[in-house]
């Protein structure tokens, strides 16, 4: 009786202990970061974007075959959540649209998503949340930690670290000028006449000379340029063509005497103007021309042409009429060189007149370094309202000061005034890019051809869409702090340190970026500098330091934990 009592006691243990272990593997218990791992660890931020990719595994038997499991990647940070793409998958027995993951053997994942970045997620945890019902009751599971950080080297890069295209002046030192009169001579004669060398354009023509001979902001030299018309024969023309020449220039030096000035002279003539006959002719109005530009071209001999031209009566009658007198002359050309204001000279205007000041002058001079550029464009903006460069470029200066806000102002502005302006275009695309807006920021960049700096510009946006090889290319030889961040993320250590040495004027980001490179080179003595000197320009940037994952090997480092204290 006892030893039948002991054996129906194991029997009914056995029963309970079975019984037990199938009720436990019907319930959905918590799983922990084991099965779990995200590429990349930690997190990395491409262009504007936080991608990942979780890979992992339901273990066998943990799937009830009635389950239905929404899981969501959670990026948890300062006390901000942002939720993922969420994954729906079933047990065996259930009807629905999941993915069905079996109970005897369980499955892999993947679970892809994207987060759009802010700063503060770099100090971030990534999870993932179960959301679980079983036979339609509601199953609470914790989240599970996957990894921790972002690493935001991406977001060094931005429009305000850009150089931003300029709206250029048209200032010239010396501006060249030619200024033309003509004395035509009558057939097969060489002498002057009054009517033509007290001609009203003479006249004009040799008052221009005089006041550019006695102004010391001008330089002048004359050329004469004497001709005969293509009829007549060579011989003939030659010595008529040198004639009309030397009449001129002895004309013209007399007179010059006479007005106390000693321009330079310089003196040609050529026997017969057949460039000067094409000319006339192609612009002209004479029936048959076509034929005439025909034998011109077939026949390169002067005699030939000129025979050939005659038998052509009716249209010959019609060129010695119209065509022919104009090629019988003697050209006078003034070559005048206006020499603009020195620097010295505009600085003293801006601090005395700054109306003497023309348009073309002030843009120059808010290019010079010693100038007040904001003050300068903002003159030039209500002296010359309507011209759209001053307002470019004071958004420039916005722009570099990290002001997008007012840069977007007056780039609208100035695009008000010019919808076509290649740099007002550009460094609309700039704002575009640096808001995410890659789409309506191709669209800028269409319309900015030409424009100074584009290609930093393009480069900044193919950073932002996350794309380093080709960022790289773009940015060329550019020494600019963007520039150095494609380098970076493109694992070229070396050519991001050449980049940063160049930068002529740097900045607290200049030196940051170096510690990065620095800390990727297992430099520790660099670091330590580097930091140092960013924080020394920018205390903000030791926060960001102590949160930032490009360090934390170095943070038990006591000179860096030093620098960073």
């Amino acid at each position: 009786m006892k030893l039948r009592s002991n054996v129906s006691l194991r029997v009914a243990l056995a029963t309970t202990v079975l019984f037990s272990a199938a009720s436990c593997s019907k319930k959905l218990t918590p799983l922990t970061s084991d099965y779990f791992s995200a590429t990349p660890a930690p997190l990395e931020l491409v262009g504007t974007q936080v991608p990942v990719t979780v890979n992992g595994k339901f273990p066998e038997k943990w799937f009830n075959k009635n389950a239905v499991v929404a899981v969501t990647p959670v990026l948890k940070y300062e006390g901000q959540e942002l939720a993922g793409t969420p994954y729906t998958y079933q047990g065996e027995k259930v009807a629905g649209n999941g993915i069905v993951i079996p109970n005897v053997s369980g499955a892999p994942v993947a679970l892809k998503s994207s987060f759009g970045y802010v700063p503060a997620m770099q100090k971030s945890e990534l999870f993932l949340r179960f959301d679980a019902t079983l036979k339609g009751k509601k199953v609470v599971l914790p989240d599970v930690k996957v990894t921790d950080g972002v690493n935001a080297t991406a977001y060094l890069a931005s429009a305000s670290q850009s150089t931003p295209s300029v709206a250029p002046d048209a200032f010239q030192r010396i501006i060249k000028e030619k200024h033309d009169a003509d004395i035509h001579f009558v057939i097969q004669q060489a002498n002057l006449r009054k009517s033509e060398i007290n001609s009203s354009d003479v006249a004009a023509w040799k008052k221009l000379v005089n006041e550019a001979f006695n102004n010391d902001k001008r330089t002048v030299n004359v050329e004469i340029s004497a001709y005969a018309s293509p009829d007549g024969g060579q011989k003939l023309n030659e010595g008529l063509a040198e004639k009309r020449e030397k009449n001129t220039t002895d004309f013209l030096k007399k007179d010059f005497k006479k007005s106390d000035i000693d321009p330079e002279v310089n003196a040609n003539y050529t026997a017969q103007d057949w460039d000067g006959f094409k000319q006339l002719l192609e612009a002209s109005n004479i029936q048959d021309k076509d034929l005439v530009l025909r034998v011109l071209s077939m026949y390169p001999d002067p005699e030939t042409r000129e025979r050939e031209i005659k038998n052509i009566s009716a249209v010959f009658k019609d060129l010695a009429e119209t065509i022919l007198p104009q090629l019988r002359r003697s050209r006078l050309t003034a070559n005048v060189e206006v020499i603009g204001k020195s620097d010295e000279e505009m600085k003293a205007l801006w601090g005395s007149d700054k109306s003497a000041l023309s348009l073309e002058e002030l843009l120059y001079f808010a290019t010079l370094s010693s100038s007040d550029k904001n003050a300068v464009y903002s003159y030039t903006t209500e002296k010359f309202p309507s011209d759209y460069r001053a307002w470019n470029n004071l958004g420039n200066l916005y722009l570099q000061q990290g002001n997008l806000d007012k840069a977007s102002q007056y780039y609208s502005k100035a695009a008000s005034l010019s919808p076509s302006a290649a740099a007002t275009n550009a460094n609309l695309g700039l704002l575009a890019i640096n808001s995410g807006d890659f789409s309506k920021a191709q669209q800028y960049l269409g319309n900015a051809a030409g424009a100074t700096n584009l290609s930093e510009t393009l480069g900044l946006l193919y950073l932002k869409q996350g794309d380093y090889s080709k960022a790289a290319s773009a940015f060329g030889d550019a020494k600019t702090n963007n520039a150095a961040v494609a380098q970076i993320l493109a694992k070229n250590y070396s050519k991001a340190q050449q980049i940063l040495d160049g930068i002529a004027t740097k900045n607290a980001t200049s030196s940051y970026l170096a510690a990065i490179v620095a800390a990727r080179t297992n430099n520790a003595a660099g670091v330590v500098s580097n930091l140092k000197s960013a924080i020394q320009k920018d205390s903000s940037l030791r926060g960001k330091a102590l949160s930032d994952l490009e360090f934390v090997k170095f943070l038990a480092n006591p000179d860096v934990a030093s620098v960073l204290k």
